[in-house]
C-alpha cells in the first residue's frame, strides 16, 4: 500500500499536471470504485484544482465549490499519467480523470477492488477521512511518545495504526525499526527514555529520507511504479539478504498476508523472533537464537 513518502511523490508529480487545470471529464470503468452517490460523479467536471492534500494514506483532490475528489489506492491501486483521452482497456483500468495536457488514469492489479473514489462536499466532510493521527513532522518527541504509549502495542503495531500515527504502513515501518535499532515486538510502554528518542529520531529521517529520494524522481518522471520494496531498503523485502549494518541475513515474521522483516543482531539482540506458522510446525524446535538458525540450517 502507498504510504506518506510514496503519496507525497504523487502530490509532487500531480501538481504541475493538474493544479489550476480542469477536470474536463471522468470516465469509469468499474462501478465498485465509486463508494459515493452524492454529490454526483459528474458535478466535478469542468471544476478547476485548486488543492492537492494527502490525509493518511489518502490522495484529496480539491475542486472549485469546496468539492473533493478522495483516492484511496489501498494495496494494489496506483496512478499513472497518460495522454490525454488514454482508452481504458483491460480489467486492471479502473477510472481516467481527463485534463487538458493528459489523463490521470486509476490501476488496481487483482482480483479484489479494494481501492475507492469518494466524491464529498465541503471541508468538514472531507475531516472524517482523517483517522486521527499525528504528522510527524509537526510534533515533538513529548506528544510522540504520549500518542504511542495511551495503549501498550508493539512497536510494528503502533508505527502502523492510522489513529496514532499518519502515513505509515508495513513498508516504512520496518526501515523505522531497523534504524532505531529496535524489535517490532517491543511494548511501548517498556521502551526507555533513551529509546524514545531513537525511535522519534529514527521515523522522521527516515521518512524525510524517502520523502527526498521520491519527491527528486517525481520531479523527473511521474511515479509510474511505486511498490513497497525499493531498491536500497535496509531490511523490507529483503528475506535472506545481508543487513546493510551487520551483515547479518535480514529474518521475518509472517502473518496473514503481511511480513514484518528485520535483522536480528542489530534490533533483538540475536533473538529470532516467532514465526506463527513456522512456530506451528516446528513447535519446539523453532530456533531462540542466530546461533541455533545456523545448527538448524546445518542438519
Amino acid at each position: 500500500m502507498p504510504e506518506l513518502p510514496d503519496i507525497a511523490a504523487y502530490l509532487t508529480a500531480l501538481q504541475p499536471r493538474i493544479l489550476g487545470q480542469p477536470v474536463e471529464r471522468v470516465r469509469l470503468a468499474s462501478p465498485f470504485l465509486l463508494r459515493t452517490a452524492q454529490p454526483p460523479l459528474a458535478s466535478v467536471e469542468n471544476r478547476q484544482v485548486n488543492k492537492l492534500r494527502r490525509i493518511g494514506k489518502r490522495i484529496a483532490i480539491g475542486l472549485e465549490g469546496d468539492l473533493w475528489l478522495v483516492l484511496h489506492l489501498m494495496i494494489a491501486g496506483r496512478l499513472h499519467w497518460r495522454t490525454r483521452d488514454a482508452k481504458l482497456a483491460g480489467r486492471q483500468n479502473l477510472a481516467a480523470f481527463d485534463f487538458p495536457k493528459g489523463s490521470l488514469v486509476l490501476t488496481e492489479a487483482g482480483a479484489k477492488h479494494r481501492a475507492s473514489l469518494h466524491v464529498i462536499s465541503g471541508e468538514e466532510n472531507l475531516r472524517t477521512f482523517d483517522a486521527g493521527g499525528i504528522d510527524l513532522f509537526a510534533t515533538d518527541l513529548k506528544t510522540f511518545r504520549e500518542v504511542l504509549t495511551a495503549e501498550n502495542h508493539t512497536l510494528k503495531r503502533a508505527l502502523t495504526d492510522p489513529r496514532l500515527l499518519s502515513g505509515i504502513g508495513n513498508s516504512y515501518s520496518d526501515e523505522i525499526l531497523h534504524a532505531a535499532q529496535l524489535s517490532p515486538i517491543l511494548l511501548t510502554q517498556k521502551l526507555t527514555a533513551d529509546q524514545w528518542e531513537q525511535l522519534f529520531a529514527a521515523t522522521r529521517e527516515t521518512l524525510q529520507l524517502w520523502i527526498n529520494r521520491l519527491h527528486a524522481e517525481a520531479e523527473r518522471a511521474f511515479p509510474e511504479k511505486v511498490t513497497a520494496f525499493r531498491a536500497g531498503m535496509a531490511v523490507h523485502g529483503r528475506y535472506g539478504q545481508p543487513c546493510p549494518r551487520c551483515d547479518e541475513k535480514i529474518l521475518r515474521i509472517r502473518y496473514a498476508d503481511k511480513e514484518t522483516n528485520y535483522c536480528a543482531r542489530c534490533q533483538t539482540g540475536g533473538k529470532v523472533l516467532a514465526d506463527r506458522s513456522l512456530s506451528r510446525l516446528l513447535g519446539s524446535d523453532w530456533p531462540r537464537s542466530l546461533e541455533e538458525l545456523e545448527a538448524l540450517k546445518r542438519r
